[in-house]
This record gives C-alpha cells, sequence and structure tokens, in this order.
C-alpha cells in the first residue's frame, strides 16, 4: 500500500491535473482563437488562384519542352491518380499556346499582382506571432520571397535535372522545410529567431506530406467523379478545395511551431516538477 501524498503537497495525479489546467489555460494560446485559420485559407486559396496560378503556368511552360506544363506539375503537386491528371490537363492550356500567347506587358502583371500573394503570406505569419505589420518600406521583401517561391518550385517540379537526383524525395523534404523556416524569417523581417521558426517549418512539410498522401486517396477520385457530373468546373472546384487545404497547411503550420516553442519550456518545466 502506497503511502499517502505529505500535507501541503499534491499528488503526483493532482500535480498532472494542475499542469494540463494551466496548459489549457494558459495565455499563449490566445493567438488560435483569434487567428481565424479558415478564413484566411479561403483567402489564400482564391488568391493563389487569381495571382499565383496564372504566374505559375507560364513559367513551368518556359521549361516544360512538350510535357504538360503546369497541368502535369499540378497532379505531381496533388499526387493524384492518371485519370485525376487527364482531367487536370483539360482545365490548363498546353506549354505551346501558354508561350505563344503570353506577352511581356502581361507577365509584369502577372508579376506585381502575383506580390499580393506575399502579403498574404507575411500577414498571416505576422498574425501567428502577434506582430505588428510591417512597414510599406519591407516591400521588398515579397520581391525576394516570390522569385525564390518560383525558382524552388520550378527546381523542385519541372526541371529534368531534379527528376534525376538520387533520394530526390527525402532531398524535397529538407529543401521545402529551409525554404519554410527561410520564408518565416524573411517575411517577418528578422523578428524572430531562427530556432524559433523551425518547429514551424517542420510541421509545416509534414502537413503538406500528409495533404498529398490525403489527396491521392480523397482529391483524386473526387477530381475524376466531379468532371463527369459537373464537367471542368467540378475538376475546378476541387482544386480549388485542394488549394484551401494547403492554406491551411501553411498558417497552420506556422501557427503549430508558434505554440511548440512557447509552451515547450513550460512542459519541460512541469515534467521535471513531476520528477521530484
Amino acid at each position: 500500500m502506497t503511502s499517502p501524498a505529505p500535507p501541503g503537497r499534491p499528488s503526483p495525479l493532482g500535480r498532472i491535473l494542475r499542469g494540463i489546467r494551466r496548459f489549457r489555460a494558459g495565455h499563449r494560446w490566445g493567438p488560435v482563437s483569434e487567428f481565424a485559420l479558415w478564413q484566411r485559407s479561403l483567402g489564400f486559396a482564391a488568391l493563389a488562384f487569381l495571382t499565383l496560378v496564372p504566374l505559375l503556368i507560364v513559367v513551368s511552360a518556359a521549361g516544360a519542352g512538350s510535357g504538360q506544363g503546369f497541368a502535369q506539375w499540378l497532379g505531381d503537386g496533388l499526387g493524384v491518380s492518371e485519370a485525376a491528371r487527364e482531367e487536370i490537363g483539360r482545365l490548363f492550356a498546353l506549354p505551346g499556346q501558354v508561350r505563344r500567347t503570353t506577352t511581356a506587358f502581361g507577365l509584369a502583371l502577372l508579376a506585381v499582382f502575383g506580390l499580393s500573394f506575399g502579403t498574404v503570406m507575411q500577414s498571416g505569419y505576422e498574425k501567428a506571432w502577434d506582430l505588428a505589420p510591417a512597414r510599406w518600406r519591407a516591400r521588398w521583401r515579397h520581391v525576394l520571397w516570390l522569385a525564390v517561391l518560383i525558382g524552388t518550385l520550378y527546381l523542385f517540379a519541372v526541371s529534368s535535372f531534379w527528376r534525376g537526383v538520387p533520394l530526390r524525395g527525402p532531398l524535397t523534404l529538407v529543401g521545402g522545410t529551409l525554404f519554410f523556416w527561410w520564408s518565416q524569417r524573411l517575411l517577418l523581417g528578422g523578428r524572430v529567431a531562427w530556432p524559433a521558426l523551425l518547429p514551424g517549418a517542420v510541421a509545416t512539410v509534414l502537413g503538406l506530406l500528409g495533404l498529398r498522401v490525403f489527396s491521392r486517396f480523397v482529391f483524386s477520385p473526387l477530381i475524376a467523379s466531379s468532371a463527369v457530373t459537373y464537367g471542368p468546373f467540378g475538376a475546378f472546384l476541387v482544386i480549388q478545395t485542394w488549394l484551401v487545404a494547403v492554406g491551411v497547411v501553411v498558417f497552420g503550420g506556422a501557427l503549430t511551431g508558434r505554440l511548440v516553442t512557447d509552451e515547450l519550456p513550460r512542459a519541460t518545466d512541469a515534467l521535471r516538477q513531476w520528477r521530484r
């Protein structure tokens, strides 16, 4: 029979319950309810399809050769079946058509509109870390971030060189982690330390990996069935829904990293006290 806990000192179970109550009621959990993850993800998806996707179509067409350009790129990103890839291919023009119809003015206009996507990303990261909006003079970061984003996607999804690299999967995960780690640091203007941003980058990449697996079993049959029922518009709706899910993962990963960074020291202290 175990002896009761000394007077004035709670039992181990009581200390665990008290730690859980402090963890749940901690003031650090405020950003979760105030972040409006769903609304931000809807804005992410809408702006991605209106500004970023057209720009990526042009970029992918520039290096697609005889391939399917952005359609193949998007199919690889979703990880869907061949039937779903065919439906996606019907939504977008072939690379040759894109190259013939693209003008310098149109490309410049797409680049300007694409910068607004960087604004959305920066706003989400700032809200996740409870930081004030950056000054207008920091807009050069959006230019740099957009250029690196396009270059990274081109390397990972279009470049024939990358397709022949051994261990491409693990290297893609490492490259994605480095990109999101650097993206937070850049768009936040260096106001958060590098170590604090790493959990968010890891959570984002793991979330995107899980979304790819989920897309294989859910979005892939949805694209095929929706295309039969609603035509090309049905496939478009599924892709738009996938972009919303990407927004949830990107912003949710950053918010998860913030919570891990804030709560990990407190959880470690609670564990040490429980062991005593």
